[in-house]
């Protein structure tokens, strides 16, 4: 299955903007942060299609993942 990663701020370093990843079945919003070696305190707002995720969401073809770190600032 074929799911949309989209990156912002820090989380793009080395890692661009916009994925697409091939997974297997069964694979969840926090085994794609393992592959992409983000660690789960660096994510902040984790979206799946537009609506608030969580990271033991079951993912399916088509999905678009969003990944927003923390920010901060004054």
């Amino acid at each position: 299955m074929v799911v949309k990663v989209r990156l912002f701020a820090t989380l793009r370093v080395d890692r661009g903007r916009e994925l697409m990843v091939e997974l297997d079945d069964e694979y969840t919003a926090r085994a794609i942060i393992d592959e992409l070696d983000i660690e789960e305190k660096d994510v902040a707002i984790l979206m799946i299609n537009g609506r608030d995720g969580l990271l033991d969401t079951i993912l399916k073809t088509g999905d678009v993942v969003s990944i927003f770190p923390p920010v901060g600032g004054g």
